[in-house]
């Protein structure tokens, strides 16, 4: 059905005011500026089924306002298939973004039901913009997570093959509503009762509540509660339950997403989770329940890690994980979800590997700590990075002890980096592994080293020190790494100096834009016409968030939640966390679902991704994460200015 211009009629103004005065962000307006935007409106009605725009097609003139009915907006691929973005009701803009910048229609917009739309002319509406702040600050927001979701839909789509058996619900479903009918008994009952009970409903679990209050729930029981400590152990069946119950029970709120539950359950080994809602326990979820929900669930994956007995049976499970990620992906998640599945993946098939290896050698003869470095001591690993690790083991007592720890931490290492190699780790070029002898030291060799660099810092060999900045305990003694962590925050924040180096260091890095802003990418060579978009566009956000950490003495080292914590603490703008943010999980996507697809034919996965594969909107989107650099690199200066 077309659209017939003698349609758009002249509406009283008081009308418009009525309406405008209600609605997002036409209420921040004073009265003035709305009557003086209702003389310029117009009405227009859209029967059901009316193409009001075409995307890449449609010249807007009007700021279009539903004031009554609905509208859907979509796009179609080339396939002809429709991707729905949204259903648009009573209240809704439509077209603000092509208006803004100048270009037609993004979207297709059909009506749904009988509509009815105030026209707001072109000019009006771009001179609201100007001189109204809060009137195009909420556009300006609305269109920046409005365009970050679109470009990641776009990767997702284009960027990754299409798969059967891909209704994925991880990141739409929330805690309450999987949730079963609650269940629960007194603590005082019996064993017995509490098996015939589990038996009767067909559950695998009870939460137990205290008897003089049904609703203060104390624990949770299980059916592997009943095989190993009832059965097994040979316990009285008449006992009270709270004999054997687990307290107290771990909880998530029902509006929890179940990527988190699962999150979650994974971390803590924890199966059976009390969901909450209103201060109220209303039932359990299960790590049935969630795996049920995906195909290629992660914790399919992760069981099968933690029940291996043998160390070679692990490598090929630890090639599985890009079919995990690749799952989640396709599903919606972002950077930030997918890093921390890889980094709970690959901590799990190194807590097993190193359990199992301690089992061939025999107990160490002194606590020591696995330490993950770099990315890896970020959460930020993406498809199979380098090794970066670490021997961190308690000081000896005694010539006797140094020399017994030096002969089996070196064979420890270097069992341990050959099996990591096997599951598919590459070796680190830059030798900064276990097997080093140079990193495989007792704790008071480590904070010396941790001195030197921050004392006097060599510019060579902090290229190196910045990568064991970001350490975290991967398996063993974490109290270690907890001292080792306490000692570098305290001397860090005292020197300046210090600081200022990793601060020029960082802004040494090259932009990859030019002064019009074109990409800058390789001239020749085997990445000719490509970028390193770890090099160049991620690795400037997580300096930045590293220096701010050491200087403000943050012992967070993952890269966004050492932003939200710089933002929550006053040291940067809430402004700067989120465009650091959308731009940071944006560069970390693309870099996500490129080695994604080079995985997929069968090409080893790097960081070298050519601007001319990227679609117009991935494009303009890394253009401004690269832009957002500058920012960073502008606070950087002012907190460390030359000379």
């Amino acid at each position: 059905m077309s659209l017939e211009k003698d349609d758009v009629h002249v509406v009283a103004p008081e009308v418009v005011v009525s309406f405008l005065e209600k609605i997002l962000p036409f209420d921040t307006l004073d009265r003035k500026t709305l009557v003086d935007i209702a003389r310029h409106c117009r009405i227009d009605f859209f029967p059901k089924g009316t193409r009001l725009l075409t995307a890449g097609e449609t010249e807007l003139t009007s700021l279009y306002i539903i004031q009554q009915g609905g509208v859907k907006a979509f796009l179609e691929d080339d396939q002809g298939e429709v991707a729905l973005k949204d259903f648009r009701g009573e209240g809704a803009y439509i077209g603000a973004l092509g208006l803004i910048r100048g270009t037609r229609a993004n979207l297709n917009i059909e009506m749904v039901e009988d509509t009815f739309c105030f026209l707001l002319p072109r000019e009006i509406f771009l001179r609201l913009l100007d001189e109204k702040p809060s009137f195009a600050q909420y556009y300006l927001k609305s269109f920046s997570e409005k365009v970050v979701n679109t470009a990641y839909k776009e990767l997702r789509h284009h960027k990754v093959s299409r798969r059967s058996h891909e209704d994925l619900y991880l990141f739409s479903i929330r805690a309450g509503e999987v949730v079963k009918t609650l269940r629960k008994v007194s603590a005082d009952l019996s064993i017995q009762e509490a098996a015939v009970n589990m038996a009767r409903y067909r559950v695998g679990s009870l939460l137990i509540h205290n008897a003089a209050d049904p609703e203060e729930i104390l624990g949770i029981i299980t059916d592997r509660d009943l095989r190993s400590k009832v059965v097994a152990a040979g316990l009285d069946y008449n006992l009270p339950v709270r004999d054997i119950m687990t307290g107290p029970v771990q909880k998530v709120l029902s509006q929890t997403i179940c990527f988190d539950v699962l999150l979650k359950m994974m971390s803590t080994g924890i199966h059976h989770l009390a969901v909450e809602q209103g201060g109220r326990v209303i039932g359990v979820i299960t790590s049935h329940d969630v795996m049920l929900l995906q195909g290629h669930s992660p914790y399919y994956l992760f069981k099968e890690i933690r029940s291996q007995a043998r160390i070679v049976d692990l490598y090929a499970l630890a090639q599985k994980v890009p079919d995990v990620v690749r799952g989640l992906i396709k599903e919606g998640a972002k950077a930030g979800n997918i890093t921390q599945m890889i980094a709970i993946l690959n901590d799990h098939i190194l807590e097993r590997m190193l359990t199992l290896l301690e089992q061939e050698m025999g107990p160490p003869p002194l606590p020591y700590c696995w330490l993950l470095m770099g990315s890896e001591g970020r959460r930020e690993q993406t498809f199979k990075t380098d090794q970066d690790n670490a021997i961190l083991y308690a000081d000896p007592r005694n010539d006797a002890e140094a020399e017994a720890a030096a002969l089996y931490f070196k064979e420890f290492a270097d069992r341990a980096i050959d099996h990591l190699v096997n599951c598919g780790y590459p070796l680190c070029p830059g030798e900064i592994m276990a097997r080093n002898p140079r990193w495989c030291q007792p704790l008071s060799v480590w904070k010396s080293y941790f001195d030197h660099w921050i004392d006097a810092p060599d510019p060579d060999e902090l290229l190196n020190a910045t990568i064991f900045f970001d350490f975290r305990a991967g398996y063993g003694a974490v109290e270690l790494a907890e001292e080792l962590r306490d000692h570098l925050t305290e001397r860090a924040v005292k020197q300046e100096i210090f600081l200022l180096h990793l601060a020029r260091q960082c802004m040494g890095i090259r932009i990859p834009l030019s002064v019009f802003k074109n990409f800058i990418v390789s001239k020749d060579g085997k990445h000719k016409n490509r970028l390193d978009i770890k090099a160049q566009g991620v690795t400037p956000f997580s300096n930045f968030a590293r220096i701010l950490a050491l200087k403000y003495g943050i012992k967070e080292t993952n890269t966004l939640a050492r932003f939200k914590v710089l933002a929550d603490a006053g040291h940067i703008s809430d402004d700067i966390w989120k465009v650091a943010h959308d731009a940071y999980e944006l560069q970390m996507q693309q870099r996500l679902v490129h080695q994604l697809q080079q995985i997929e034919e069968g090409v080893h996965p790097d960081n070298y991704i050519d601007p001319a594969h990227l679609s117009d909107l991935e494009r303009r989107m890394l253009k401004d994460a690269f832009a957002v650099i500058e920012r960073l690199y502008s606070l950087l200066g002012n907190m460390y200015p030359a000379g």
